[in-house]
């Protein structure tokens, strides 16, 4: 069977795994922060799964549905959660937990969505509507999640790669990780504009999706056929 999705179904299977990939990836910082002490995500109401807690207008949507119309690829941000490191209990070993905490995340939600897909290759032998829908968002949810965890664990800051790396290292290493922080977004652009992004990301993400199938057991090849038809190429093969 194949299918051909218009660009307007496909921004609707994407939304909602996109905005809760970026949403609870910052609602893990704030969590795990709280959880060592620091208050400052929940007194700015930042641990709410609400996503328009979270969300940036640019970065949440404008930005993704721009590159899914335009590219086919897709990524996107949502407001970071505050986190005050003074507050940690432990300091600089808390820091790096609640920076790993968003990654983490992604991977658990990536489980998440490739059991989403499983239960639509179920059901898709006696209702093959819901069937698709599950399949088509669950893949969606598997590559959005497989694509911020690993983007995020880039090893400069503002990244969370980046940040772990700045408390795990010693001072004269970190100090220039730091210097380098007022121009990692801007690193980063010219990092996705150039490619380098996509060569270095895409084998981490294959790695990861492959990992959250296997381990959910959900076929390799449903996911591959799933996501040529969201990022338009070709169809769900049968």
């Amino acid at each position: 069977m194949h299918e051909d999705l218009t660009i307007a179904v496909r921004i609707l299977l994407w939304i909602v795994p996109v905005i809760y990939a970026i949403t609870l990836h910052e609602v893990a910082h704030g969590a795990v922060a709280y959880y060592f002490g620091d208050n400052t995500a929940k007194n700015a109401g930042r641990l709410s799964i609400n996503p328009l807690k979270h969300i940036d207008p640019i970065g949440s949507l404008a930005i993704p549905v721009l590159l899914l119309w335009s590219s086919g690829f897709i990524f996107g941000w949502a407001k970071p959660v505050p986190v005050n490191q003074n507050n940690l209990m432990a300091g600089k070993r808390h820091m790096m937990l609640v920076a790993a905490a968003g990654p983490a995340a992604n991977f658990v939600m990536s489980l998440f969505w490739a059991l989403i897909m499983k239960l639509g290759y179920i059901f898709s032998s006696t209702d093959a509507d819901i069937g698709l829908v599950l399949i088509y968002m669950g893949a969606a949810g598997v590559f959005i999640n497989a694509a911020v965890m690993m983007l995020n664990l880039l090893p400069f800051p503002p990244l969370d790669g980046g940040r772990i790396l700045i408390e795990w290292l010693p001072e004269r290493y970190s100090r220039v990780l730091r210097a380098i922080e007022p121009w990692g977004f801007f690193i980063l652009v010219l990092m996705i504009v150039t490619g380098l992004v996509a060569k270095i990301v895409w084998p981490m993400m294959v790695l990861e999706m492959a990992t959250v199938t296997y381990i959910l057991d959900t076929p390799t090849g449903l996911l591959i056929n799933a996501l040529r038809v969201l990022l338009g190429e070709a169809g769900l093969a049968e």
